[in-house]
């Protein structure tokens, strides 16, 4: 499956969001990915954000901030965007084996310093942020409301590989 990176944005104003809250672990015996997509986040407890809302519909990046995806490890995690289209995350930081699964995916784990990540929540004070990511030269453009905010971001050559050649076992079929 080709992903696309990039599209409108919803920001998700807290650090520490754990797996349970991605995707709860009572749904962890479906046995397809498809199976997931209606349950997505539905345990976040966050003011004004509504799991079954338009704007997590439409989605297709989300910004958080620290330490996103901690908790249990599990591939439903990263499993719960992708078949909700969203293919692309921007933090400031990850769990080491969401990051890990995310990019086995196929989808981007972006991480950004402190500093890029409040200007982009800053960005969505004017209004619906759209995000366009060109994964060659590693820049994000963040635009609302006539602003725009264009941002550099490092990832690794293995797991740029891994994301342009659609996730692991695509990455693994094209090698071996």
């Amino acid at each position: 499956m080709k992903k696309t990176f990039g599209g409108p944005a919803i920001f998700l104003d807290r650090s520490d969001i754990n797996t349970d809250e991605i995707i709860p672990a009572k749904y962890l015996t479906e046995v397809t990915k498809d199976a997931l997509k209606p349950y997505i986040l539905e345990d976040l407890k966050l003011e004004g954000f509504d799991p079954k809302g338009q704007a997590l519909k439409n989605a297709r990046v989300l910004v958080t901030r620290e330490n996103f995806g901690c908790g249990s490890s599990r591939e439903h995690a990263p499993w719960v965007f992708e078949v909700n289209g969203i293919h692309t995350i921007i933090a400031q930081s990850y769990a080491r084996i969401f990051r890990q699964n995310t990019f086995n995916g196929g989808m981007l784990a972006i991480e950004l310093p402190k500093a890029d990540i409040d200007r982009l929540f800053a960005l969505s004070l004017e209004g619906a942020v759209e995000i366009a990511v060109d994964l060659e030269s590693q820049t994000l453009k963040a635009r609302a409301g006539g602003r725009e905010e264009t941002l550099r971001f490092e990832i690794s050559p293995f797991d740029k590989a891994l994301v342009q050649a659609g996730g692991w076992v695509e990455f693994a079929d094209a090698r071996y």
